[in-house]
């Protein structure tokens, strides 16, 4: 990545993200074993603590992207960040279960960080420049992951589960007012809100335009994506405790399962400032779907056979340079079908495909892996060679994708 030449504007989201990014890696590992140990959940019921949180954001994904097109980018990411910070320090003192399902849900509805900073990119970014634009967002959220589980990890361990949610929430919210331009003029904002008839919405996703199906292909093929995420975020401590650091104390535990994590984030960093930005200049974003989804089903399967935390540090690897070059080709996708108005909307549906496929991958990841520990990483294994036939058969369908809806 050549400083250098990126807009400062690209430099500060990314921080935000980066910022955001670190506040929430930093529960990521505490939090099952948080509800685990101090409120004595199963694994079922911590899973659907996960679900919890992305059901609330695929009912409000949509609409956080049309409010982000209609009142501007900043105004939005300001009100999600504020939601994010009080659910953490609601985390922090959760008096019984229910409370920890509340906060997770205020996270979820007002959680659009993640859509309106997509948004925010592509506002800034020529299209031939979006894929690797976008994943820079995912290289914040990998330099986000390589502190961040392992500090929450160690936190828990020598301050007590409460800290690293306290932490989380000083990390989050003055950078966005202080440093970041507004991308949309006040005029754009007025058209986007005077466009009601145009605006993307179910009727208009299923209407016959000539990007509704290719868009609707694409959403498909986020949601199978998204449905291995979904079984390894919720139960990876849970694994950790149960097969890698079997008969390891609780605190080898909470820091080995947060350094594990950080294999993720160094990842991540390695396949957005570098990988990602060489391999969009030889292969299409279809390709680079296809090779990302090859790579996170290899992940998930050393994910099954291991019993080594230094051979599932391989897991994390795979897993991680797949997602990671998989992930930004589909967002770009699916902002080069729609018109440039309704960037954040359809970032908004593209978020919300993803969280569908969160809600029932983690709603069920509890049950799989109460059946077996190994499970729930066998089905990512099948869901990510489904996105391989699925990208391949969606190029030869439309092997030109350049679908677009009138700017007018």
């Amino acid at each position: 990545m050549k400083f250098g030449t990126i807009d400062r504007r690209l430099l500060t989201i990314l921080l935000v993200v980066f910022v955001q990014m670190l506040g929430a890696s930093l529960i990521f590992p505490v939090l099952p074993l948080y509800a685990q140990r101090e409120f004595h959940l199963s694994a079922e019921l911590i899973t659907l603590l996960s679900s919890s949180f992305f059901a609330a954001q695929f009912i409000s994904g949509p609409f956080v992207g049309r409010l982000s097109d209609n009142y501007g980018r900043i105004p939005v990411l300001i009100v999600s960040q504020v939601g994010t910070v009080i659910s953490f320090v609601l985390l922090a003192f959760a008096p019984s279960f229910g409370w920890l399902f509340f906060a997770r849900i205020l996270d979820g509805i007002t959680g659009g960080n993640i859509i309106v900073a997509q948004a925010y990119i592509t506002d800034i970014t020529p299209r031939e420049k979006r894929t690797e634009s976008l994943g820079y967002i995912l290289a914040a959220f990998g330099l986000g992951f390589m502190f961040g589980p392992a500090l929450g990890g160690a936190l828990a361990a020598a301050y007590g589960p409460a800290v690293p949610f306290l932490v989380a929430a000083a990390a989050v919210v003055l950078l966005t007012w202080h440093a970041l331009d507004e991308t949309l003029s006040a005029e754009e904002r007025r058209r986007a809100r005077a466009r009601r008839a145009g605006s993307l919405t179910i009727s208009s996703l299923l209407g016959g335009a000539p990007w509704a199906l290719p868009l609707l292909a694409v959403l498909l093929i986020a949601f199978l994506g998204q449905f291995a995420l979904g079984l390894l975020q919720s139960t990876f401590a849970l694994f950790g405790e149960a097969v890698l650091f079997q008969g390891a104390s609780r605190e080898v535990t909470d820091v080995g399962i947060g350094l594990l994590l950080s294999v993720v984030g160094i990842s991540q960093l390695f396949t957005q400032t570098y990988l990602l930005r060489r391999l969009a200049r030889r292969f299409s974003e279809g390709q680079l779907v296809v090779m990302g989804s090859i790579l996170r089903m290899i992940g998930m399967v050393v994910y099954a056979l291991v019993t080594s935390p230094w051979l599932g540090a391989f897991g994390s690897l795979f897993f991680a340079v797949g997602y990671g070059l998989s992930s930004p080709p589909l967002q770009s996708m699916s902002t080069a079908l729609v018109a440039d108005q309704d960037r954040g909307s359809v970032l908004g549906w593209f978020q919300s495909s993803i969280n569908l496929s969160t809600i029932i991958s983690t709603a069920i990841a509890g049950v799989i892996f109460a059946r077996g520990p190994t499970m729930p990483y066998w089905l990512g294994a099948a869901t990510s060679a489904l996105v391989v036939l699925a990208m391949v058969g969606m190029m030869r369908w439309m092997p030109h994708q350049s679908v677009r809806v009138s700017k007018s």
